[in-house]
């Protein structure tokens, strides 16, 4: 009974457009806060601090950002991971051999992706659909050999570039909580900004070009400019989370991390998650981070009955048969199946 519009009056505009409109939504997220910021770094080891819960934070924020691009604006990306590779060896650049502060060279790193994100969006003024898709992924491969080849960025073929200590106003971050931290804040800052910029003018603009181009282009939406500002902001947003996952927890930059299956993955995240939802890309990203710990912790009981052959690839064939099952009863997303039951919520228990 609490979870209710009626009673909920909104007599100003910034009611009208709050984020959360019911009072158990808005509790609901500052609890989620309270477990990030104050539970989490308490109760959690080393182990699910470092290898799970920054890993998680920064896919979301790379699968956030392709969800801008495809989810909001209807364009298609399948070299995101590429340009999460751009940010992360420019970041490192500018921390490690330039001396630029960690967040502005961060930042940068969004930029640069940013750059060659647009740079590689204007395809998008003149084709869409497949055609996009063929030429987002050839992005893919051509950042992959410009990385490798080009030896004042990557020292050569399969060179890695290890990341300096990081400090913050003289603050070493050496701990496995205080990269979390690192992540966590921006991974927030980020998220909010987001929302509101797909919530605005540009965010409906977007939506537009999304569901009829040609019409939105009738109404006075510019294409050109919007789909790459949507180019922009989605590789930005690689950009900062290639940044993060590199000094956070790889700890070094290395092209092998960033190859065209964490693109297909990040695709896989926004598409099991939702399209076109901010929790859409939480929820996949961590279906793809937890899913797999998961089956191997459950496995562990099944090593002298199932042959060997089987289970080294059961992980596999679990992971494609709950997303194709997924998919079969919920194609909109997991972000989708929430609304749904928030929707019950609201009229529980009155049948209409």
């Amino acid at each position: 009974m609490f979870y209710r519009e009626c009673g909920n009056y909104k007599d100003t505009y910034a009611k009208d457009m709050a984020i959360f409109p019911i009072p158990l939504d808005r509790y609901g997220f500052i609890v989620m806060l309270i477990l990030a910021l104050i539970v989490i770094p308490l109760i959690a080891t080393d182990y699910w601090i470092s290898s799970i819960m920054i890993p998680f934070y920064c896919f979301a924020l790379s699968a956030f950002g392709l969800n801008i691009l495809a989810g909001y604006a209807g364009q298609i990306s399948i070299g995101h991971a590429a340009f999460m590779a751009v940010g992360a060896y420019a970041s490192l650049i500018l921390y490690g051999r330039y001396g630029i502060p960690l967040l502005p060279s961060i930042l940068g790193g969004g930029i640069v992706s940013a750059a060659v994100g647009t740079f590689f969006g204007l395809p998008a003024l003149r084709i869409k659909g497949f055609y996009l898709a063929i030429s987002t992924l050839a992005s893919q491969f051509i950042i992959q050999w410009v990385i490798v080849h080009w030896r004042w960025v990557s020292g050569g073929v399969f060179g890695t570039v290890e990341a300096p200590d990081m400090q913050i106003f003289g603050w070493a971050l050496d701990t496995p909580v205080r990269k979390y931290y690192l992540a966590l804040c921006i991974m927030i800052l980020l998220i909010t900004i987001g929302k509101n910029l797909v919530r605005g003018q540009l965010g409906r603009n977007w939506m537009a070009i999304r569901d009829m181009d040609y019409a939105a282009e009738i109404i006075g939406v510019n294409l050109y400019r919007d789909k790459l500002i949507a180019f922009a902001v989605s590789t930005f947003y690689a950009g900062i989370a290639g940044s993060l996952i590199t000094f956070c927890y790889y700890g070094a930059a290395n092209i092998e991390e960033f190859h065209v299956m964490v693109s297909f993955a990040l695709i896989g995240m926004i598409i099991i998650g939702g399209l076109g939802t901010i929790l859409g890309s939480f929820l996949g990203a961590g279906f793809f981070v937890l899913l797999p710990i998961a089956i191997n912790q459950s496995l562990g009981a099944f090593m002298d009955v199932v042959p060997s052959d089987i289970l080294s690839n059961i992980e596999a064939i679990i992971f494609g048969g709950l997303i194709v099952l997924f998919l079969i009863v919920e194609p909109y997303g997991m972000a989708r199946l929430w609304h749904t039951i928030k929707d019950k919520m609201r009229l529980w228990p009155f049948p209409y």
